[in-house]
């Protein structure tokens, strides 16, 4: 006899479905997604992947071409049908604007958030010739890559790891730049020649993390995939990300940041934790990169993203954003600032 899948979990013998996990196809998103599997699991509530085809997995333009969110909506859309019941994101895909339908229940421990570079012949950056090939997806790391001056020619890249990795491999390219945690996902450390250091390039917002989303209207789900949520990744996620929804800029605006939980001495000598943020915007073409930092609460992660975005834009980063990359296509300006909303609580969804 066939189960049905009921609310809750349960169904009509006592026992319980699993529950329905929504992930992509990749072998990238197929692994995120089995961490959050494993861990239910582990807690004793049954899960399954079920594979949802994206906009994103049967196109290969760019994705600053065919949209942002191209990723997540079609995951988003199951979800709000019933046909899943949990959507694994990598968070720095998700648009910004919040969905009041859906919540990220949980931010799991997030991986190394760094870049990687993966070169011919075991070289690092500073070891390229002038004139290299440098694929990249990301108009972030062509903007910040341009930026150093190493006289590389940046090139547009799209293609899963296993593409991005054949293209040097082949001699294609004389290097590619991905996320390094996407290659600690997949066991392919052993590819990387030079993970970049944020002085060198600041990575994606959210970048190495997970978001976990489930239905605002399934109160028991929430409540059990909070479980899996790590306090420090969340606040870090937060900062970088309200950043980015202040300068009302997609995720493929050319803006790195990176948040870090660190511990530090108050005036009375006591250990407490510190959200210290770093963030950059830059010109596609490299002509310009605005950086600036800020430190303050955890609890205060929300605030301090916002009030770093206005101090970018304060410093000139809607012009800068508004410069046309080499192609000619304009990148997206971003826009005046937003007005200042309340800190998100766990169970609320991360802007």
């Amino acid at each position: 006899m066939t189960m049905v899948h009921q609310e809750g979990n349960a169904i009509a013998d006592g026992t319980r479905a699993p529950w329905r996990i929504g992930t992509r196809g990749s072998l990238l998103a197929l692994t995120q997604a089995g961490t959050v599997r494993d861990a239910l699991i582990a807690a004793g509530q049954p899960a399954e992947l079920v594979v949802i085809k994206t906009a994103g997995d049967l196109s290969s333009d760019p994705v600053q071409t065919i949209g942002v969110g191209v990723f997540t909506s079609a995951l988003r859309d199951e979800l709000a049908a019933g046909a899943i019941d949990i959507a694994v994101h990598s968070y720095k895909d998700l648009p910004t604007a919040q969905d009041p339908r859906f919540t990220i229940a949980a931010i799991p421990p997030r991986e190394d958030p760094r870049d990687a570079l993966v070169a011919r012949d075991g070289l690092v950056l500073g070891e390229l010739p002038a004139g290299a090939k440098i694929g990249t997806s990301a108009p972030r790391r062509a903007a910040q890559l341009r930026a150093l001056g190493l006289g590389l020619d940046v090139v547009p890249l799209r293609g899963n790891l296993d593409t991005r990795l054949r293209k040097v491999s082949e001699g294609e390219l004389d290097a590619v730049v991905v996320a390094r945690a996407g290659l600690a996902r997949i066991d392919r450390l052993d590819a990387v020649t030079e993970a970049l250091e944020p002085v060198q390039m600041l990575s994606a917002p959210a970048q190495g993390a997970l978001a976990v989303e489930c239905r605002s209207d399934h109160a028991a789900l929430v409540e059990i995939l909070s479980g899996l949520d790590d306090a420090a990744t969340r606040a870090s996620v937060v900062a970088e990300r309200s950043l980015l929804a202040e300068l009302e800029a997609g995720c493929t605006a050319p803006i790195g940041a990176l948040a870090e939980v660190v511990e530090s001495l108050d005036d009375d000598g006591r250990i407490v934790d510190e959200l210290s943020l770093r963030a950059c915007a830059a010109a596609v073409d490299g002509s310009d990169v605005l950086r600036a930092s800020v430190v303050g609460a955890p609890a205060d992660a929300e605030q301090l993203g916002r009030a770093l975005a206005r101090e970018l834009l304060d410093m000139g980063a809607r012009e800068l954003l508004a410069t046309e990359p080499d192609d000619g296509s304009p990148t997206r300006a971003v826009s005046s600032p937003a007005p200042d909303l309340p800190n998100p609580s766990p169970m609320e969804n991360s802007r």
